[in-house]
């Protein structure tokens, strides 16, 4: 959890995280705090408010990155040496609108573009800063929820455990998108796509750690798509569905983030509506998922959740409510204890450095 050595006094130095908020609904912008290795407790030390609505965050090499949520989608390199995140130039458009989600490989930043249905490549400098576009991918289609599917969504980009491959979850067209990066030209090649279930809306996906199974949390209907992940191919295969919440549950159910334990054990989703966090359990191939509880969030419509990088602790970012709120996970049941809570407007996404 950062840098949580011992001293000469015995205690262990505090790791640091960082927090995305809304500008445009009372945020502050990207927030930097301290985090007690023991507790897990947050302590705001800073915040910038450089970018508006910097709604996710990813970090890398020393260097923070943001989207830019807007309508003029830009993307955005911080300095995190001191208390509060420092701008690294100006923030560079991404070509698309509403970017809601990036992600660092290599030399390139890519991120997912909301409202253009879109994934753009930014390469970045060896200081981290960021240049004008490369590379674009647009999705097309849509799907038969006519107000949320009118067209392609893509909400999610990430790279495959092996480096090969990006994917692109898209809530639009119910459909995972695999291209390959050029890393020195920052082009995307096409290479193929997975229709999910129609109707289902795929938000974000986790890998196991296993690197060959992976889990699509779905949006528009409270669920988890079990897939088998092909690195060879660059193939992703749907095996079976799993409910996040419990049967007979009010709704209406909107899920946002899932999450993997480092052991492949369990799955953790976090629900928005019901504002909970679902436990599942994984089988040992990771094959199946079983839900086994439902925990309140702490707060109101969990944008994110984020594992520590110990394994020890989860955060839930409750927008609506506007703070973090923390917890201890049970190693044996993968059971969340509710253990604090800070203020944090509007709050979308914690990172750990």
């Amino acid at each position: 959890m950062g840098d949580t050595r011992t001293g000469q006094a015995g205690a262990r130095r505090p790791g640091r995280a960082y927090i995305g908020s809304f500008t445009s609904a009372g945020g502050r912008g990207v927030l930097a705090a301290d985090v007690d290795p023991e507790t897990g407790a947050l302590d705001i030390t800073g915040a910038s408010d450089a970018v508006a609505d910097p709604s996710f965050l990813a970090l890398d090499g020393g260097v923070l990155y943001a989207v830019s949520e807007t309508e003029d989608g830009a993307a955005a390199a911080f300095g995190i040496g001191g208390p509060a995140p420092r701008p690294l130039g100006r923030p560079t458009s991404v070509e698309g609108a509403g970017p809601t989600h990036l992600a660092v490989t290599g030399g390139h930043v890519l991120t997912a573009n909301y409202a253009s249905g879109s994934v753009t490549v930014l390469p970045r400098t060896a200081d981290g800063t960021l240049e004008p576009a490369t590379g674009q991918v647009r999705h097309e289609g849509g799907g038969p929820v006519a107000d949320r599917q009118e067209g392609p969504h893509a909400h999610q980009v990430l790279p495959d455990p092996s480096g090969r491959w990006i994917l692109a979850v898209d809530l639009g067209t119910d459909s995972v998108y695999v291209t390959a990066l050029d890393p020195a030209t920052g082009a995307l090649r096409p290479h193929g796509s997975t229709a999910l279930r129609p109707g289902t809306g795929p938000r974000h996906l986790a890998f196991h750690p296993g690197g060959d199974h992976a889990y699509v949390l779905n949006e528009l209907e409270p669920s988890v798509t079990v897939c088998r992940w092909d690195a060879g191919a660059g193939v992703l295969t749907p095996l079976g569905e799993t409910s996040v919440v419990p049967e007979g549950a009010a709704g209406p159910s909107h899920p946002s983030e899932v999450v993997v334990a480092p052991d492949g054990r369990f799955l953790w989703a976090a629900v928005r509506g019901d504002d909970t966090i679902a436990v599942l359990a994984l089988d040992e191939d990771g094959e199946s998922a079983r839900l086994v509880a439902s925990v309140p969030c702490g707060g109101h419509w969990p944008r994110d959740l984020t594992l520590a990088p110990s394994g020890r602790h989860l955060y839930a970012a409750n927008e609506r409510s506007g703070d973090v709120t923390w917890f201890a996970v049970d190693p044996d049941t993968g059971l969340p204890e509710r253990a604090g809570a800070i203020p944090a407007p509007a709050a979308s996404c914690v990172v750990f450095a």
